[in-house]
């Protein structure tokens, strides 16, 4: 009867299957529970109903991914806490941010995780990293605790407790400076963009999301025209979204620092506030002579630029 209940749970074996495709032997002793055995021999076990009640919200075809996604946090997260004392205080020390695509969430889920728009075609959501609790934090959750105040703490500890790496170089001649690192929080330094950038800034800068791993930004002026400037950010972040796994978004979006960034940080990140963050891209005819905007905050940037560089 044992074996016919679990070839029967079909979100359950999604999750076994994600383990054993990333070589780690896994097992549920009970449907809330997942006992994963580590590269080192030991145990992890992890609380899984959350992460349940989320997978059997989405479509069947979206399960696979979804138990990957699980897989992949609940790895990452038992080698951090593998690797280092328990943090006292519990709680708000294993909240991150993630960034989305807009599509990979329904309108009901959306309205049952603790998650909120960034941009257009983006999505912030918190998640809980910890070996007893790795999923998309839930509203029902939250108990007394505001939405701004969850997710200042899931960015603060995106940004203050990951790592990342910062490198600068040149595509095309046009400076980039990538913000990077191998978990999936990256993201989150959105939120802390002016650390990144050169000033000053009279046109702001361009960003992109490509992966979870990677921010990408360009600041805009310069020795660059802003067409080379956006052509050339498109075409790395193309490449990027296409190469990687789970990409994110191959959209570059126009930062324009604004009533957010005059905040002090530690307040900007509480306050519920995201940047100004606006999709933009061009597009050269055939001859590579004549380009055009692809949007109407693109049309404004190139006037902007023009307005200043001719005459």
């Amino acid at each position: 009867m044992a074996m016919e209940h679990e070839t029967s749970d079909i979100v359950g074996s999604a999750l076994l299957e994600a383990f054993a495709q990333r070589g780690l032997q896994a097992a549920l002793p009970e449907p809330g529970t997942v006992s994963v055995v580590l590269p080192d021999g030991s145990q992890a076990r992890a609380d899984i109903r959350g992460w349940r009640d989320h997978a059997e919200r989405g479509p069947r075809s979206e399960l696979a991914r979804v138990a990957g996604e699980y897989a992949d946090q609940a790895v990452a997260a038992f080698g951090r806490h593998a690797a280092a004392p328990a943090q006292a205080g519990g709680g708000a020390a294993n909240l991150r941010v993630r960034l989305y695509p807009e599509a990979a969430f329904d309108e009901e889920m959306r309205a049952a995780l603790v998650t909120r728009r960034l941009a257009p075609g983006l999505l912030q959501t918190v998640v809980v990293d910890h070996p007893d609790s790795i999923m998309p934090l839930n509203r029902a959750d939250l108990g007394g605790t505001s939405e701004e105040e969850v997710f200042g703490a899931a960015l603060t500890r995106s940004i203050e407790d990951e790592p990342h790496h910062v490198t600068a170089e040149a595509a095309d001649e046009v400076r980039l400076v990538t913000i990077g690192e191998r978990h999936r929080y990256v993201g989150a330094h959105v939120q802390v963009l002016a650390r990144y950038v050169d000033g000053p800034l009279p046109y702001g800068a361009l960003v992109s999301f490509p992966l979870p791993e990677y921010v990408v930004t360009h600041s805009i002026g310069g020795g660059n025209s802003v067409f080379t400037a956006i052509a050339t950010l498109q075409d790395v972040t193309a490449k990027l979204a296409a190469a990687g796994e789970k990409p994110i978004s191959s959209q570059v979006y126009w930062w324009r620092p604004g009533a957010y960034e005059r905040m002090p940080e530690k307040e900007a990140l509480y306050s519920g506030r995201v940047p100004d963050l606006a999709p933009v891209g061009v597009v050269f005819d055939d001859t590579g002579q004549s380009v055009s905007p692809l949007t109407a905050e693109s049309d404004e940037l190139i006037r902007a630029w023009l307005n200043d560089h001719q005459g």
